[in-house]
């Protein structure tokens, strides 16, 4: 780190804020954007910098979210000092410890149930300072499957045909979002967002690109994780359990019951999960960050499972066939247990 003049310039400002250089500064983590995080421990304090270069990351929608979760009793980093300018915010710490490194057996329908019932709370929140998530947006992510996995990632053109199948499924993926109830979406609420903590279980991470959108979309993100899965029996009834507070806190009405929910829920998760296969391609190939190439089996599974249960997605399930994705990826075309 001594020749990185990104965090130069953080710890100049960091001695500005807290007074002194007499402190430990530490990588806590990067993400899949251009942000990165250090840990800063001052006498028997920690606290959480994060580093966003303006000219590619943006702190103030950050910022602003963080406050209105914090508001409505979420878990979410305290903004102790912000820079926007050079790109730096000093948040509370919400500790090392990720959803994803706990989860198992024994501890998953606790964590679960727990992160079901912030995002009730979190889907409660007023949407009125986040942008829709409208047609043209579902659609551009959706179109990053085609771009990054199939044609730069594994070669594959798309006949005019195929194109036209894509399309279709595109479609009826866009009209289901669509026609969902709309609620505050955190948009990537999945358990290496979901830090496990001591009080007020989780805490959440990574809200900054927050929307208003379909009431199923953070559902299908944690119960449809990219990086670990779980027996649809088991998730079914973690869908079961979020309806019912759904009903409760009228987020969706009581003439949908889980029948419609979980159509709902499962054409949903095939948006993201396409959506998500091409940015874990583009990571690969724009910003050299291969480590997302071994969770796009798993994520494919997902879209496989939905393509086997559901004849609105024939098309994709016929195109997926035709471009011997299964062979590709080393990947059974069949349900998920």
């Amino acid at each position: 780190m001594n020749n990185d003049k990104r965090l130069q310039q953080l710890k100049t400002w960091l001695n500005t804020q807290l007074e002194t250089d007499q402190y430990l500064i530490t990588v806590a983590s990067a993400d899949a954007s251009f942000r990165r995080y250090f840990r800063v421990q001052k006498d028997d304090q920690t606290m959480i910098v994060m580093d966003a270069p303006p000219e590619k990351e943006d702190c103030k929608p950050f910022v602003d979210i963080a406050k209105k979760l914090r508001q409505t009793g979420i878990n979410a980093p305290d903004i102790l000092e912000e820079e926007h300018e050079q790109g730096f915010l000093l948040l509370s710490d919400l500790g090392d410890t990720q959803y994803l490194s706990e989860l198992n057996s024994d501890s998953v329908d606790r964590l679960y149930k727990d992160a079901i019932n912030t995002l009730i709370k979190m889907q409660s929140t007023s949407t009125s300072s986040v942008p829709a998530y409208d047609r043209e947006l579902l659609q551009t992510e959706m179109n990053l499957f085609p771009e990054w996995f199939l044609s730069k990632h594994l070669g594959i053109e798309l006949n005019d045909d195929q194109k036209t199948l894509l399309n279709i499924a595109f479609e009826c993926l866009t009209e289901n979002a669509l026609q969902q109830p709309a609620v505050f979406v955190h948009r990537d609420y999945h358990s290496r967002n979901l830090m496990l903590t001591s009080e007020n279980n989780p805490g959440v991470l990574d809200f900054q690109d927050a929307v208003s959108g379909a009431v199923t979309y953070d559902l299908a993100s944690l119960l449809k994780d990219c990086y670990i899965s779980w027996p649809r029996k088991q998730t079914e009834q973690w869908i079961e359990y979020y309806l019912q507070q759904a009903h409760q806190h009228q987020l969706i009405d009581t003439h949908f019951q889980f029948e419609d929910v979980i159509k709902w829920f499962d054409l949903m998760a095939v948006q993201r999960h396409l959506k998500a296969i091409g940015i874990f391609a583009r990571l690969n190939i724009r910003d050299n960050k291969p480590g997302y190439l071994n969770d796009i089996p798993r994520t494919f599974q997902y879209i496989i499972d939905s393509c086997e249960r559901y004849t609105l997605l024939k098309p994709l399930q016929t195109l997926l066939q035709q471009v011997k994705i299964t062979e590709k990826l080393n990947i059974e075309w069949k349900p998920l247990p």
